[in-house]
């Protein structure tokens, strides 16, 4: 299992989420990170919401990375990027990363005229993934309780599908019950699952992914 923070490894939510020194820890650390895109004035920059054209851009995301070829889950918060997304993953030579939650009809023009990595969401609001067939895996959230079970798990995994879990914390609850359930060699020993969650530190101790002592 491959963890990866959420809008970095942030030690203060208002102040570092999405910001460079988030950023900087995670890669650091050696841990992915899932983050969110926007545009301005044709630039895609890093924001979950609505930007003013002051936030770090996407190519300073990739130049941070600094050929580091780690996890990005790239969360996308509006229409049309798909295609500047894929030309600065390539002058970078970044290929470890999928793209999620946009529209149907930006899922529809990503998986058919992009060679991105698309991911599919599929929530307890959203059983049923769309355009499953065509896609490279599934962002699995649950937004009220964790609805799903090992087995669905086990079934994604089984029609060829990367599975990336959104833990509990990023709803704001305890992670004992659903860290428990993966807790278990089957996928403790996949690369093709990953855990997005607030707590890279914590989890990567948990899940005996690495020693962060130096980070912590």
């Amino acid at each position: 299992m491959q963890i990866i923070s959420h809008r970095g490894y942030w030690k203060d939510f208002a102040t570092e989420s999405n910001k460079k020194i988030a950023f900087e820890r995670s890669f650091n650390m050696g841990i992915g990170t899932e983050t969110d895109l926007r545009d301005v004035k044709g630039t895609i920059v890093i924001s979950h919401d609505m930007p003013r054209g002051t936030e770090m851009t996407f190519e300073e995301l990739l130049q941070i990375m600094s050929g580091r070829n780690l996890p990005l889950a790239l969360n996308i918060k509006a229409d049309g990027l798909g295609t500047e997304i894929e030309r600065l993953l390539m002058k970078y030579e970044h290929t470890n990363y999928f793209t999620f939650d946009m529209s149907v009809p930006d899922l529809v023009y990503q998986t058919e005229k992009t060679n991105l990595n698309v991911y599919t969401g599929c929530s307890d609001m959203n059983p049923y993934s769309p355009m499953n067939k065509k896609v490279k895996g599934i962002w699995l959230d649950a937004f009220y309780e964790v609805w799903y079970s090992e087995k669905q798990i086990i079934d994604f995994l089984n029609t060829g599908k990367e599975v990336c879990i959104v833990s509990e914390d990023l709803h704001g609850r305890v992670n004992d019950k659903q860290w428990c359930m993966l807790n278990r060699y089957e996928f403790l020993d996949n690369d093709r699952i990953m855990l997005c969650t607030n707590e890279p530190d914590k989890a990567a101790m948990y899940f005996g992914s690495r020693d962060l002592q130096a980070y912590v």
